[in-house]
């Protein structure tokens, strides 16, 4: 568990966490006599909304304090998010055009608007990449001596490495595609790199010009070091401009009149009637296959290609000039990604060690420890070390008898996958729930499924049309002449590599009403049961929707009978138009609201007679904020504090099987209430306000008031922690 602070911090902007109260500044009305009118609710659009978020992580690329190379990289995902924007939710607004459908979202928008709203932001968003690459990023690498070239850029020392490595490692893999009558159009692959040439014969030059494309396949580095004096100097080129420079090599005897990189994204959404499909795993490989092919959805280009040449690939395409991107700059910074790894510790981020501290000690049996108290950890903080433990060691331990996990998203060599494979063999009932739907790892976990089976693992899919995404792993145990289940929970993947990245909540258990949920869960999944019955855990899409509605109308109804109410809560989005309302009612009847949203949120703030009780706040860091974690005051009572997988959007509540659990060891709901909520809501420096009027801006700082990121609090806790366990452990000696 980590450990409660001591030093003294200043006074958090919003209303402080008081169990024996609320401190609530004055509503602007009174909420029992305020007008019964109706009062129009009103709602940000989910697309343009999640561009917000993007554009934050854009602010992290341009902001000077940020270390040069890991602004690099927030550029590299910024990238990568607009592609899965395209290929999931863009792909998805064209089809229900296509089709017909006129359907408005929770906003009133219906498609096209929607689309056309999109292109504009998109296309500012592109821009401002682009121009911080060029204008600040370039340059100041250049200055660091790490040194990016265009063609015409090259000396003649380093025009003469780039020919050879051309001839030697790249001519050989390509393979011209003419476009004519004669050669049908290619089949272009999503998000591939390719570049399309004009070419004329010089002895006919009144012909019209042909043109032909190379595509790139992704065996090749995007990112060639240029180094013609074996000096290792760090000067890059992009391969799209080497192949560029080099592309008459393909075609002797004809003029080259110019070469220009494209991409193109496709619809990248699975199509699959599970009830339909007999064998989901066969089902969803040949789906895979498929995704390859699928409709265009978005054209990246570089700009001055020729204006035929460039009807040509929209036509074949069947995209409107809409879904087209003209560059000023290389197609996919995504590939900069590969800059992080420079041995270059001057340009990143401090290295941090994630702590080993909690009562969960490496190697050790875990189940003594956690028949005594819960343990949470707090990744990345924390080691995730115990989470691989406890599979791993249960799975050696001769008492127990069998175990439960499920898995969402994994790491490519995973822990949790052997230790599985190893339960089995040593002789444990075994049964993984794998997720083969889980977007962009569904290759990775029908690896996965086919190895566990192998082993004798009893692999299941869940739900028919609902996603596995709750977090659980289940151990039964024989002590004496009973079994005792421990239970694992969280808020984030088994995953130890993004553990190392994501900031999530691991909690160990073994109350009998929780882990007796928690077997239900399980039994629901592998089995039959339309109405599951749970105790303490709520769950998707059983009980957990309804559940959180009536925690929200009891703050409400304390509020308006003049008792304390409040409610944070800290997610990835928010978009689900009933919790919306609740909300927005809780506010009126003076409900004090802070969430903690990192993406998607359609609720809009300070609305007077709407909203103005509720404040919206965002943190992009180093870190990529997951936790999910709520808090309702409950003035008869001690307060309800709960974390889980769940963001509260109807996919989550009516489409998944999610679990959130309730935080019941008073050392660690101290911890939230002293620790968590409280720092997340004094953040000064990642933190930005959610306005009105859509936008963010940065948290206002009174005169004087220090700066303050959580996500450094928390890191430097860690090492304070580890400080206070060797001098603990050197006394002991």
């Amino acid at each position: 568990m980590p450990r409660r602070r001591t030093t003294k911090k200043t006074a958090p902007a919003s209303p402080p966490i008081d169990r024996a109260g609320v401190s609530m500044p004055a509503c602007d009305h009174d909420p029992v006599s305020a007008p019964a009118r109706p009062i129009k609710a009103a709602y940000f659009n989910r697309e343009l909304s999640w561009l917000a978020f993007n554009r934050r992580v854009l602010e992290q690329a341009r902001n000077p304090s940020c270390p040069l190379l890991e602004r690099v990289k927030f550029l590299a995902i910024v990238c990568s998010n607009l592609d899965e924007f395209f290929e999931i939710r863009v792909a998805g607004l064209i089809q229900q055009v296509e089709s017909g459908v006129e359907k408005s979202g929770l906003d009133g928008l219906g498609p096209r608007e929607q689309l056309r709203r999109i292109h504009s932001v998109v296309a500012s968003l592109v821009d401002d990449q682009y121009r911080l690459w060029h204008d600040e990023l370039v340059p100041a690498l250049a200055a660091e001596g790490v040194h990016f070239k265009s063609a015409d850029e090259l000396t003649s020392a380093e025009l003469a490495w780039v020919r050879h490595y051309f001839d030697e490692q790249v001519f050989p893999v390509l393979t011209p595609l003419g476009l004519d009558q004669a050669h049908p159009f290619p089949q272009v692959g999503n998000k591939t790199l390719n570049v399309v040439v004009s070419l004329d014969d010089p002895d006919t030059p009144e012909n019209e010009r042909h043109a032909a494309i190379l595509p790139v396949p992704r065996i090749l580095p995007r990112l060639v070091r240029i180094d013609p004096d074996g000096t290792h100097q760090q000067t890059y080129i992009f391969l799209s401009e080497i192949i560029k420079l080099c592309a008459d090599a393909f075609f002797p005897g004809y003029r080259l009149n110019g070469a220009h990189a494209f991409r193109v994204t496709r619809n990248s959404d699975l199509y699959i009637d599970e009830e339909e499909a007999e064998n989901l795993l066969q089902t969803i490989e040949a789906e895979l296959r498929n995704l390859k092919r699928g409709a265009a959805v978005r054209l990246e280009i570089e700009e001055g290609v020729d204006d035929e040449i460039f009807e040509t690939l929209c036509n074949h395409l069947e995209l409107s000039h809409e879904y087209v991107f003209r560059l000023g700059g290389p197609l996919n910074l995504l590939r900069l990604m590969s800059l992080v790894e420079l041995d270059r510790p001057d340009l990143k981020y401090p290295n941090f060690t994630p702590v080993s501290t909690s009562p969960l000690h490496a190697g050790e049996s875990p189940f003594a420890t956690l028949a005594q108290q819960d343990v949470l950890l707090h990744h990345p903080y924390d080691s995730f070390e115990p989470v691989v433990d406890f599979v791993t060691l249960a799975a050696r331990d001769p008492q127990v008898f069998a175990m439960k996990q499920t898995l969402y998203r994994t790491s490519g060599d995973s822990p949790i996958v052997r230790a599985l494979i190893e339960a089995s063999k040593n002789g444990k009932q075994v049964t993984a729930l794998v997720e083969l739907k889980a977007r962009f790892d569904e290759a990775n976990n029908i690896q996965w499924a086919r190895q566990l089976e192998d082993a004798g693992v009893h692999v299941v899919y869940g739900l028919v049309g609902h996603k596995t995404h709750c977090k659980c792993s289940l151990v039964v145990r024989r002590e004496g002449k009973v079994l005792r289940r421990y239970a694992h929970l969280g808020t984030g993947n088994y995953n130890p590599k993004t553990a190392k990245l994501y900031t999530d909540l691991s909690l160990f258990t073994s109350r009998p009403d929780i882990t007796e949920d928690v077997a239900t869960t399980f039994n629901t999944l592998t089995g039959f049961s339309r109405k599951p019955t749970f105790q303490r855990l709520l769950v998707a899409p059983f009980n957990l929707h309804s559940r959180l509605l009536d925690l929200i109308d009891r703050e409400t109804a304390n509020a308006a009978a003049g008792k304390p109410a409040r409610i944070i809560a800290k997610m990835n989005s928010l978009i689900d138009k009933a919790v919306i309302d609740r909300l927005y009612a809780a506010s009126r009847a003076g409900v004090q609201i802070d969430l903690i949203i990192r993406g998607i949120c359609g609720l809009v703030p300070g609305m007077r007679g709407l909203s103005e009780n509720i404040r919206v706040r965002s943190i992009v860091g180093r870190f990529l904020e997951h936790v999910r974690a709520f808090y309702f005051h409950n003035a008869d009572g001690e307060p309800d504090i709960y974390a889980g997988s769940a963001d509260w959007m109807p996919r989550n509540f009516f489409r998944r099987i999610e679990v959130i659990f309730p935080i019941d060891d008073p050392q660690l709901r101290a911890w939230f209430l002293d620790e968590l909520f409280p720092l997340e809501l004094q953040d000064n420096v990642d933190a930005r306000e959610l306005r009105a009027n859509g936008s963010y801006r940065p948290v206002p700082r009174r005169a004087g008031e220090p700066t303050f990121s959580v996500q450094t609090y928390f890191m430097a806790a860690a090492g304070q922690r580890v400080r206070y366990q060797n001098e603990r452990d050197s006394l002991a000696l």
